[in-house]
């Protein structure tokens, strides 16, 4: 009984330091996910409805009690942002977080690792028809201007994978394990199952805006067929297939008026000339009561 007490309580401490090393999102990573991916401004808020549809398990809690207040975070966050330099996935990463800013999961030299890492987590959240992200750790040092002893890069590549919940494969689609080093060769970034469960039970909400559109669209041809009407303009068009489909009509009117043929380029009068690759007729000879001469 001993034994089994002390297996629920070692259990439970292991649950309660993954629960602690779990990162959660917060209004500054949604608004750096729309500047870096370039999320068009009409779109910016079914983006922000759908992460907040997603509840704590995503998003900070203080931010899911009330839309409004989150999307006013988000906006100030997006400010800051475009302040700081930050427009798009040109801008240096560096420029995401305030000047002193401390890290939640790396190292501090390795703060920039971990800003570009939420941005690749958001956006598998974000893209749910994307299996994968292609990426390679050995070279992001020098991308992200991360300047630290290279084993010390390789223990925070491991540290973010696993608080941002991510699954690690090769290109083979094998499960790699980064604590045996970080290899020179694209690695398969995905999310965890148990995210991807919590994603396939909540609406995907851009298959909702694209029945949005496609209804937008509907209705604007139906206003167009209103106002413009539809049988003069199918009308009009089968017109003008029909006078594509016959020969230039003023051209054989002058070439006929002229006396000229349109194919062969005879007149119209009686000609000896024949049309061009028609087999050759040996004249006609003038014989008397049909004979061809006196003989002897």
């Amino acid at each position: 009984m001993c034994y089994n007490l002390t297996h629920i309580i070692n259990n439970k401490i292991t649950e309660l330091k993954l629960n602690v090393h779990r990162y959660i999102f917060n209004s500054r990573d949604v608004a750096a996910y729309i500047k870096y991916f370039s999320v068009p401004q009409y779109l910016e808020v079914s983006y922000m409805q759908y992460i907040f549809n997603l509840g704590p398990t995503v998003l900070a809690v203080p931010l899911t009690r009330d839309f409004e207040a989150f999307k006013k975070d988000v906006y100030r966050e997006l400010y800051f942002l475009w302040a700081n330099g930050f427009e798009d996935e040109k801008s240096d990463i560096a420029c995401m977080i305030e000047r002193g800013q401390l890290t939640l999961i790396c190292d501090q030299d390795c703060i920039n690792l971990e800003s570009y890492m939420k941005l690749i987590t958001l956006h598998l959240i974000f893209t749910r028809s994307l299996p994968y992200a292609n990426l390679n750790f050995y070279g992001l040092p020098l991308q992200l201007g991360i300047r630290c002893d290279f084993a010390d890069y390789e223990r925070n590549v491991v540290m973010i994978c696993e608080a941002l919940q991510l699954t690690v494969k090769d290109r083979f689609g094998m499960i790699f394990d980064l604590n045996k080093g970080v290899p020179d060769e694209l690695l398969r970034l995905s999310l965890n199952d148990d995210v991807k469960k919590m994603l396939n039970e909540s609406a995907d909400f851009k298959q909702a805006l694209r029945e949005a559109e496609k209804q937008h669209m509907a209705e604007l041809r139906e206003n167009s067929r209103k106002v413009f009407g539809s049988d003069d303009v199918k009308k009009r068009g089968r017109g003008q297939r029909a006078n594509r489909s016959q020969p230039g009509s003023a051209r054989a009117a002058k070439e006929k008026k002229v006396g000229r043929n349109l194919y062969d380029g005879t007149s119209d009068s009686k000609s000896n000339k024949q049309p061009k690759g028609a087999p050759k007729i040996a004249p006609k000879t003038n014989t008397s009561n049909g004979k061809k001469g006196d003989s002897k």
